[in-house]
């Protein structure tokens, strides 16, 4: 990875001279100009500081008639007025002078912003010769749908942009893996005039969010879900409550899960709403990463200072650290990852406390346990699932006495982790009709059932009449198929939403270098069944 690429240079220093805080901004997209007036009302209502006015979307928009009621004064916020044509993205399809008229008439009528697109600035720009009004920004933009291009050709992006006479400058770029958004921090933090600067779709959406770190002028939100007038656009309410966005700035820590997917994850609203109840200065985001030690490479900037690690990446991040926990070393599998000040990359695993502790809890509560030996002790104990969370509960398992048989799709990954902890090797098939005793315990530690696919159960509810008790390490939905299923067999059924809240306050400790507190941690965890998990987009 080029040095030039990297968030490493990147200083809170250096952004910290952009100037005033990152405003939201809610697209207002409605169809019908009441119906416009009435969303930038409620945007204002939500919390935001400005409403993007998409003129395009409008059916038979007719400017004299239509702008004097959706920019009527007193207005609840400020106007931004855009309107976009469809070669930039936008559903306008006429020609450009009548949508120059219209973008004046907005000006004329007290719109703080107007957007005009990059291709036609300057034509523009003769059109408005001396008739802007002296309270109305012009914003030029560049949106480019397919990449992001490379720093150098960003930075002249910017000087083209500038050479227009743009009061603002707003450059939309498209991410083809995340490492790309390293690229639009690198031109915002340097920047010496205004500037929109954000990366589309999944893998671009910490552009939206961490922008206030670096200098942004402003950043996206919904009015809600569905409502998006961009890809990956969180909502406005998102950015205000779930992730604080108020508060970031250029001393803001991150930390977030590196996953892939990462849209299912409720790790977001558990540990921005833990940092903020312990007025902890950091921000939790999902990094949907592709390549790991990329990832990593890429962003090494010390404020990027800890990582929860998911599917697929658990088994690459012990590679990836300078320094393995002993105990995930052992496991060959790391969920927790640590940038020391030095820069160093530490791995731990919490998983397996956090599941283990979860099973032999449940276990306790449902049969009558010696208090001074695990309830594992002596039990078969069949992990199904070969990777990183498989490795962890098998490990744990063994630890606590059990005889761990692995079970995986793939029966070569089942043997090579079986063969490392001691136990037999089954394949998926092989399991429906595997019951050697009673009273036997099953974890799954795979993604099936997951949502959306939350119809989809590793193992059929014949098979389960033999396990007394079952773990699923799946947590969305609360009550996957599989745990239903056992229930109904009579098992006892332990949540995979335990594990989470266990493994995540020893995240936490990592994180924060503080004590965590267990019963204001299961009481912002309580909460989750109750709130929207981040967007079910990747």
């Amino acid at each position: 990875m080029a040095t030039a690429m990297s968030v490493s240079a990147v200083t809170p220093a250096a952004a910290a001279v952009a100037g005033p805080r990152t405003m939201v901004c809610v697209p207002a997209t409605a169809r019908a100009p009441r119906e416009m007036a009435e969303e930038l009302a409620a945007a204002a209502a939500l919390g935001a500081d400005v409403a993007e006015l998409r003129l395009d979307c409008l059916i038979g928009f007719a400017p004299r008639r239509d702008l004097p009621v959706i920019l009527a004064k007193p207005r609840p916020l400020p106007a931004l007025v855009t309107y976009r044509p469809k070669w930039e993205g936008g559903e306008y399809e006429g020609d450009d002078e009548s949508r120059f008229e219209a973008l004046l008439l907005a000006m004329e009528l007290g719109a703080e912003y107007v957007d005009v697109e990059l291709k036609v600035a300057d034509k523009f720009m003769k059109l408005i010769s001396g008739r802007k009004p002296d309270n109305c920004k012009l914003i030029v933009s560049s949106h480019n749908y397919e990449s992001t291009p490379s720093s150098e050709e960003l930075a002249n992006l910017v000087a083209q942009i500038q050479a227009t006479g743009a009061d603002i400058v707003k450059i939309a770029t498209t991410a083809t893996e995340i490492v790309d958004v390293a690229k639009m921090f690198q031109i915002l933090v340097h920047c010496q005039v205004p500037i929109i600067g954000l990366v589309m779709n999944d893998r671009g959406f910490i552009s939206r969010v961490l922008c206030p770190k670096y200098g942004g002028l402003l950043t996206f939100g919904s009015l809600k879900k569905g409502k998006e007038s961009a890809p990956a656009q969180p909502t406005a309410a998102e950015l205000i409550n779930l992730y604080n966005i108020r508060q970031i700035g250029p001393d803001t820590k991150v930390f977030g899960i590196i996953g892939k997917p990462v849209g299912h994850s409720k790790s977001p609203i558990l540990h921005n709403e833990a940092f903020r109840s312990v007025g902890f200065n950091a921000v939790y985001v999902p990094f949907l990463v592709d390549d790991l030690a990329k990832f990593l490479n890429t962003y090494s900037s010390p404020d990027f200072a800890g990582f929860s690690c998911t599917i697929p990446h658990k088994e690459a991040a012990v590679r990836c650290c300078d320094e393995v926990d002993p105990i995930a070393r052992a496991i060959g599998a790391v969920n927790t990852i640590i940038r020391r000040p030095d820069g160093k990359l530490v791995g731990y695993n919490t998983d397996y406390v956090g599941a283990i502790s979860a099973i032999e809890d449940g276990i306790r509560a449902s049969e009558q346990t010696d208090p001074d030996t695990s309830p594992l002790a002596g039990r078969l104990f069949v992990v199904i699932g070969a990777g990183g969370a498989g490795k962890a509960l098998a490990y744990g398992a063994k630890e606590k006495g059990a005889r761990v048989v692995i079970a995986n799709r793939t029966f070569a990954r089942a043997q090579e982790l079986a063969n490392l902890i001691g136990g037999p090797a089954l394949t998926l098939a092989d399991l429906e009709n595997y019951h050697p005793e009673e009273g036997m315990i099953l974890a799954n530690t795979t993604a099936i059932g997951m949502h959306p696919n939350v119809n989809e159960t590793p193992l059929s509810k014949q098979a389960l009449k033999s396990y007394a008790v079952v773990f699923d390490a799946v947590y969305t939905p609360k009550e996957t198929r599989l745990l239903r299923e056992a229930a109904e067999c009579g098992a006892t059924v332990v949540s995979g939403l335990e594990m989470f809240i266990r493994q995540a306050m020893g995240q936490f400790e990592h994180f924060t270098g503080m004590p965590v507190d267990d019963y204001k941690f299961r009481a912002i965890a309580s909460s989750l069944d109750n709130r929207n998990t981040m967007k079910p987009r990747l």
